[in-house]
C-alpha cells in the first residue's frame, strides 16, 4: 500500500490557506508538525497526539474496477494523519520540510533519494535560483 498519497493529503491541507471550517484546526496542527520537523521528538509527539484524535478505520474497497484493496480511512483527516505518520516512520522526520524560498514557507515531503529537496515546487526553486544569480551579478561575483 502506497502511504505517500495519504501523506500528500496532509501536505495539501497544511498548505491550504482556506480549508473548510471543520478542517482548520487540523490544518493548523499539521502545519505545526512541519514547523517542528527540526526537532524530531516534538514532531513525533505532535503526530502521536494527532493519531489518538484521528484514529484510522481501514476498509476494503473495490471502486473503479481495481479489485479489492485497502483504504486507510473514509475520513480525510484520519487518512492524512496516518499517511504522514507512516511516512515519518518509514523515511524519517527529516523528510518533512518547509520551502526555503523567502516568500513561500509551504510544506512539502522530501521523497528524493538523497534528501536534498529544499523547495516546495520547481517554480519556487527557479525563483530562488534566479534571485541568487541576480544577487551575485549585482555584487560583482
Amino acid at each position: 500500500m502506497d502511504l505517500t498519497s495519504y501523506a500528500e493529503w496532509a501536505v495539501r491541507l497544511a498548505n491550504d490557506p482556506s480549508p473548510p471550517p471543520e478542517l482548520r484546526p487540523l490544518r493548523d496542527e499539521l502545519a505545526a508538525v512541519f514547523d517542528a520537523a527540526g526537532d524530531q521528538r516534538d514532531a513525533v509527539a505532535r503526530l502521536n497526539a494527532l493519531l489518538v484524535r484521528y484514529p484510522v478505520r481501514p476498509q476494503l474497497s473495490d471502486h473503479d474496477g481495481s479489485g479489492w484493496h485497502l483504504h486507510l480511512a473514509e475520513d480525510y483527516a484520519a487518512g492524512a494523519v496516518m499517511g504522514l505518520a507512516a511516512l515519518v516512520a518509514e523515511l524519517g522526520v527529516d523528510r518533512l520540510g518547509r520551502c526555503q524560498e523567502p516568500h513561500c514557507e509551504r510544506a512539502f515531503l522530501d521523497t528524493s533519494s538523497n534528501r536534498s529537496r529544499r523547495y516546495c515546487s520547481a517554480r519556487c526553486a527557479s525563483r530562488a535560483n534566479v534571485a541568487a544569480y541576480r544577487a551575485r551579478l549585482k555584487s560583482g561575483q
